[in-house]
């Protein structure tokens, strides 16, 4: 799998796993636009991949406005003039209580994670007809099909990416672009030596995932040969969501 004649685009790169996926794309050869809010860190980011040699590009974004994406597909195509993968990573979450989860909070994390992969999958597509090759990647959650308390808004737009994705990959059928999901379970983006024995012993793969795992699953989803997988969602979480779990 290589990606040296290829422009990605990657949501959320800034930090955590997006930040992964970026560098595992800019290892394989090709230029990754990092797109995020937060500044200081995707400049950062862009200087060390740049160091390394990778191609790598920061745009500051606040994914909650939709003309901010329009304007982004714009900068891409002007600077590039092509775009072949985008990965919908950005992410965020707030667990409050049911009762006091105001409405501009949920509409701010629908936004963000839901509405968000929903333009740039639409820009992209525009750029991208009458092409050869396009993938897109939503990244979702497990908790689209589990849940703690207090995580309405959060599980709420998970469960939006997994049905927007094979929505998606059927509209564009014609179009030579799939649309697949990933939803990650237990990713631990820091501190892993930190994790006990207990944390990874209860997942059946023997231990917690890394945004790794999730990195090499989107370079097999974007390779150029695997256009038969389509609006599939491939849950990533060491089996967790596959065990039987009872309390003595």
């Amino acid at each position: 799998m290589f990606y040296s004649d290829k422009v990605v685009l990657i949501t959320g790169s800034a930090n955590g796993i997006g930040k992964i996926i970026a560098k595992e794309y800019c290892k394989k050869g090709a230029t990754v636009i990092l797109a995020d809010i937060d500044q200081k860190n995707g400049i950062i980011l862009e200087k060390e991949y740049k160091n390394l040699g990778f191609d790598a590009y920061f745009y500051k974004i606040d994914l909650s406005k939709s003309q901010e994406i329009i304007d982004m597909f714009k900068f891409i195509i002007d600077k590039y003039k092509k775009i072949h993968i985008i990965i919908n990573n950005a992410g965020i979450s707030k667990f409050k209580s049911l009762y006091e989860l105001t409405i501009d909070e949920w509409d701010n994390i629908i936004n963000v994670n839901l509405r968000s992969a929903f333009i740039t999958s639409q820009e992209f597509a525009k750029y991208n007809k009458n092409t050869h090759y396009g993938r897109i990647v939503n990244i979702a959650s497990t908790r689209h099909i589990m849940s703690e308390p207090n995580s309405e808004a959060y599980a709420a737009s998970k469960g939006g990416i997994v049905s927007l994705t094979h929505a998606l990959a059927i509209s564009l059928s014609q179009e030579n672009i799939t649309v697949n999901c990933i939803s990650p379970g237990w990713i631990q983006n820091n501190n892993y030596s930190e994790l006990t024995n207990k944390d990874h012993k209860q997942h059946p793969s023997s231990r917690v995932g890394k945004p790794e795992d999730i990195a090499r699953t989107c370079l097999f989803l974007t390779d150029e040969k695997n256009d038969f997988i389509n609006g599939e969602n491939i849950i990533i979480d060491g089996g967790m969501t596959k065990k039987m779990i009872y309390i003595d």
